[in-house]
């Protein structure tokens, strides 16, 4: 029995699948490549719309805002602050309400526009109850609900249902309830994927059956 062909089909077998390694390798660093070019073209597309925004063409900016929306994986947290803003401009009031409550949900008071997003959403919130009053709402508004939001490097982000406290509390007949929060942990937190379908109506309470 010749003994050299099964060493040469084991080198061969090696090198084959050290080929198809190294193919591979050179198609996730293609498709990685391409994911980051579209990312930063989509960023320049956000960069054009807050400029739109600012001097005054507010149309234009939310039809680069939306693009944005719809092709980005993860919206960052930026963009739910101009949104929220832009949409204000545009008398879309309860537009504006959702987004700029989801940036202060996920920047705090510490964020790059915290501030002045509480301003806005107090001018926002005042307007749309102007405008429940006079039965005159805005239709086809786009809500985050139907997006991904990107909560930022950390990954979490405070339980806007407990506040971060962990505790609920409710006006009870015999005084105030204190109940545990049954969608963070123990420290108030959510992770990303949590926050996103909780705002989807998706998240399941914390013990409950599937």
């Amino acid at each position: 029995m010749n003994r050299t062909l099964p060493l040469v089909f084991i080198l061969f077998t090696i090198l084959l699948s050290r080929n198809v390694y190294a193919q591979q390798q050179r198609v996730d660093e293609y498709l990685v490549q391409k994911e980051q070019m579209k990312k930063a073209a989509l960023m320049r597309e956000m960069d054009s719309g807050v400029y739109l925004m600012d001097v005054g063409k507010y149309e234009l900016a939310d039809l680069k805002f939306q693009h944005v929306l719809d092709n980005v994986r993860s919206v960052p947290s930026d963009l739910t602050f101009y949104f929220g803003k832009n949409s204000f401009q545009l008398q879309k009031y309860k537009q504006s309400i959702d987004w700029l409550t989801k940036y202060i949900q996920l920047k705090g008071t510490n964020g790059q526009f915290s501030k002045e997003a509480v301003e806005w959403l107090r001018q926002a919130e005042t307007e749309y109850m102007k405008e429940k009053a006079t039965a005159s709402v805005q239709t086809g508004e786009v809500l985050s609900t139907d997006y991904d939001i990107d909560c930022g490097p950390a990954g979490k982000v405070t339980c806007p249902v407990c506040k971060g406290d962990h505790v609920v509390i409710k006006k009870g007949a015999f005084g105030d309830e204190y109940k545990t929060c049954v969608y963070c942990d123990e420290h108030g937190w959510l992770t990303c994927d949590e926050y996103n379908r909780l705002l989807r109506g998706q998240l399941k309470p914390r013990g409950s059956v599937n």
